[in-house]
């Protein structure tokens, strides 16, 4: 059964070494230090090592059942949850004020890494449950905050998230499900709502459905959507569980992976609802749950590369197969382990340089959020909200490529469930279908988000890069990061210049690049983790303070990655350069 061990030690070099947390003008980073995350990362290591790891196959191998209208979560996992929610890790950046312990999100997210390698069913119980409450957080009146929040945050509730429908998931404003407004302000909401992950299960007493619908008499399409909080039981004003309200469960979906989660097909008949937000203008609100979620799938990319890689590694190093070309490495046995042959090292560094570099950017991005959120710092919001699509589209593109490397390092074995690596690259595919599949991600960063506030933000990213090289070109210790670096930022640059003279006669010669340009800008940005962590362990190291192995480590992977993997730079930039012309050349009758 594969195992997962929690990446402290890199976390640990990412949070101080490089983003040097402590020491940043942040609302509440000055608490982060060293110390202090280790102690928090450690016992999240615990937990996730010792209780959700090995349900993960449980998860897998049992899947949910439902039983008389009723949703069983597989063996092990109620248990699990209450130990989780015990810990108060479920709260653990959520406002204290309604039960939370407000730390920074950057640490619910190294935390989140853990949860999600460890357990990627599990955690989306009370992943999408910290989402909802985040929506009502930002959107909710104070009486709705009170009213919802402190139990969403222990997870005594939980919550889901209701958009798609059997006939339209991206196209949001096709929906049919209607709300009824009602004499005493609340609405009846009716319609089907499918692939609700967390749906209905047994570890809750209540789960809060935040739902988007239409009101009849609104504008037509997206314009005309609202939310509502749709609780499965009625509560009433003292926080009291009351009556089965109007939304029952109609199937539990059969999946390719996610087994442990519970995926429903929700059925609202004249449910109970309460508009959150302004009328009509639910997509605001849901943007606040999505933009997380998104940012927590990108996450869920890495999360499982990271744990197929370390399984992938043990066999490597455990294995026997063939022999060293260069000599006998293991003269005493019949073979040399796996690990001494350049393809398997290939592969391994292949994800090792991802998942590290990854690790860097997800953990980068969350200082973002928390400048925008806790400092109302509007270019740290602006550029999140244009790395959002990278982050969630490349990561999880990425992530599975890794999963199915780790899974070819078996062999054979990886393709039998007995070694449990297929569960990983099941588990990561669906990442890059749910929150905006990833062809809309790209789609979103070439239509839009490249262009908000004048092309600012974007700008605002060639100068970092910029800054970075200009301070660093003269360092000889650092001229095979600053040099690719450059070399691929060009690229991206170019890319964008196409855009801009093609796109605007010929639409399609934009959009048709821009998966490549997604692409090409996950890559620069892995570019840039991977020199600024270069950077910290260079510091490190002339310090003679630390594990120099591990930081010498570290730069060798780094090299690894601006060598064998940014150069895919040139390779999406020729791409986008054809334009449309041969992606559209056949009529839909042709293919």
């Amino acid at each position: 059964m594969p195992t997962y061990t929690a990446p402290v030690k890199d976390m640990q070099f990412v949070l101080h070494d490089m983003l040097k947390v402590s020491s940043s003008d942040i609302p509440g980073y000055d608490e982060l230090e060293a110390e202090f995350t280790n102690a928090v990362l450690e016992e999240a290591g615990k937990l996730t090592a010792d209780v959700l790891a090995p349900l993960n196959v449980v998860g897998d191998q049992e899947g949910c059942r439902l039983e008389n209208g009723i949703v069983y979560t597989p063996t092990g996992f109620k248990a699990a949850f209450e130990q989780v929610k015990e810990g108060g890790w479920t709260g653990l950046d959520m406002p204290e004020e309604y039960g939370g312990q407000n730390m920074p999100y950057l640490l619910g997210t190294a935390v989140g890494e853990m949860f999600s390698a460890s357990n990627q069913a599990f955690t989306m119980y009370q992943g999408l449950t910290h989402g909802a409450a985040a929506a009502i957080l930002a959107h909710g009146t104070d009486e709705q905050k009170n009213k919802w929040l402190p139990k969403m945050v222990s997870c005594e509730w939980t919550g889901t998230m209701n958009l798609t429908e059997p006939h339209c998931g991206t196209d949001l404003g096709l929906m049919r499900t209607k709300a009824e407004p009602q004499d005493n302000g609340t609405y009846k909401i009716s319609g089907q709502k499918i692939f609700i992950s967390a749906g209905d299960h047994d570890m809750a007493d209540n789960i809060v459905h935040l739902v988007l619908a239409k009101v009849p008499g609104g504008p037509e399409g997206i314009k005309g959507v609202s939310l509502f909080i749709v609780p499965k039981f009625l509560v009433d004003d003292e926080g009291n569980i009351g009556a089965r309200n109007g939304v029952s469960v109609g199937n539990i979906e059969k999946k390719m992976g996610i087994h442990g989660n519970s995926t429903c097909v929700l059925n609202y008949d004249e449910a109970e609802g309460y508009l959150i937000g302004d009328l009509n203008k639910g997509m605001r609100a849901m943007f606040t749950m999505m933009n997380e979620a998104r940012l927590g799938v990108g996450m869920q990319g890495l999360a499982q590369a990271e744990a197929a890689y370390q399984n992938a590694l043990a066999y490597a190093k455990d294995r026997l197969q063939g022999r060293d070309v260069t000599g006998a490495k293991n003269p005493d046995g019949p073979a040399d382990p796996l690990i001494v042959h350049p393809d398997i090292r290939r592969s391994l560094m292949d994800q090792k340089s991802f998942v590290e570099g990854a690790r860097a950017f997800i953990l980068w991005g969350a200082t973002m959020i928390d400048k925008a959120h806790r400092s109302e710092d509007k270019d740290a919001d602006g550029l999140i909200s244009l790395l959002t699509p990278v982050i969630k589209g490349f990561l999880t593109d990425e992530g599975y490529d890794m999963t199915v490397k780790a899974q070819q390092v078996y062999g054979g074995h990886g393709y039998i469930e007995e070694w449990g690596m297929s569960q990983f690259t099941r588990d990561a595919r669906i990442a890059m279908i749910y929150e905006g599949a990833n062809g809309v991600q790209a789609l979103d960063l070439v239509g839009r988000k490249l262009a908000v506030d004048g092309g600012k933000h974007v700008m605002a990213f060639f100068d970092l890069v910029k800054t970075f090289c200009k301070e660093n070109g003269e360092d000889e210790a650092l001229k095979d990061f600053v040099e690719p670096l450059k070399a691929a930022s060009k690229d991206l640059q170019a890319a964008g210049m196409y855009f801009m003279q093609a796109g605007m006669k010929n639409p399609n010669d934009a959009l048709s690049g821009s998966n490549d340009f997604m692409h090409l800008f996950g890559h620069v940005c892995l570019g840039l983790m991977w020199a600024q962590m270069a950077k910290a362990a260079n510091a490190a190291l002339a310090s003679g303070e630390g594990d120099a192995e591990f930081y010498e480590t570290k730069l060798a992977t780094g090299r690894y990655y601006m060598a064998r993997r940014l150069p895919a730079t040139g390779l999406h930039l020729a791409r986008i350069q054809t334009g449309g012309d041969t992606v559209m050349a056949l009529t839909a009758d042709q293919f």
